[in-house]
């Protein structure tokens, strides 16, 4: 997804971006750094715990006149909170197993130094975001690599488009016929200018949530102006 250029300067979304990490009670703003060039923010610093950089990085995207957000982050557990790679992995399995939205015996993960990484085939989008979701928070865990495809059964592109569009106006307050929606092969591609992040997460959830979509390809801008 790509965001339309503001007038805002480098200075303006650095101190933007500063007070959104500030106000977001998932970061805390005094372990990252921030650097701007271009609209182009970096973060950087050590954090301590692999969902606080998720946040951080969610935050400076939300932020308008961002246009990309660099990852610099590392994210270093407190010996209090360190688990070996087998004892996370054993987690990893548990909250798979334990989560009900997710099919537990279609996956399988690695573990290395903290780093957990997923495999295996879905029938939806959502359960492979589900599945990298229910590991996210377990102590211990670095980061996380989602590679689990979606194998989507045969479906209409044209119903796809249907479901996908209905789906967005019940969700969202936007004229339908302002966003553009393509389906190939199971590969939904978004288009067209979103008011806000808020938005844009609402038509994405709308097209993940489609059946016989096994990815969503995000192209949309935001300009809250329109």
């Amino acid at each position: 997804m790509t965001v339309t250029p503001s007038t805002k300067t480098d200075g303006q979304l650095r101190t933007d971006v500063h007070n959104e990490l500030k106000w977001d009670p998932n970061v805390d703003e005094n372990e990252v750094g921030i650097t701007v060039a271009r609209g182009i923010v970096t973060l950087t610093g050590t954090v301590s715990a692999y969902p606080k950089k998720l946040a951080a990085i969610e935050a400076a995207h939300r932020v308008y006149g961002v246009l990309d957000v660099v990852d610099d982050l590392t994210v270093r557990i407190p010996s209090v909170w360190e688990r070996t790679d087998h004892d996370i992995a054993a987690a990893v399995r548990h909250a798979l197993q334990w989560d009900v939205l997710v099919p537990d015996d279609r996956i399988t993960s690695t573990v290395s130094g903290g780093h957990v990484t997923l495999q295996g085939a879905v029938d939806t989008w959502t359960q492979r975001w589900n599945a990298e979701n229910a590991v996210q928070r377990i102590t211990g865990v670095k980061g996380v690599i989602n590679q689990i495809t979606v194998q989507a059964c045969t479906a209409d592109p044209t119903a796809i488009k249907r479901q996908i569009e209905e789906a967005v106006a019940r969700q969202t307050e936007r004229e339908i016929k302002r966003l553009g929606v393509a389906v190939r092969d199971g590969v939904v591609t978004l288009t067209g200018t979103l008011r806000s992040w808020a938005e844009r997460n609402a038509v994405e959830r709308a097209a993940t949530y489609a059946p016989g979509v096994r990815r969503v390809d995000d192209r949309t801008t935001v300009d809250p102006c329109q």
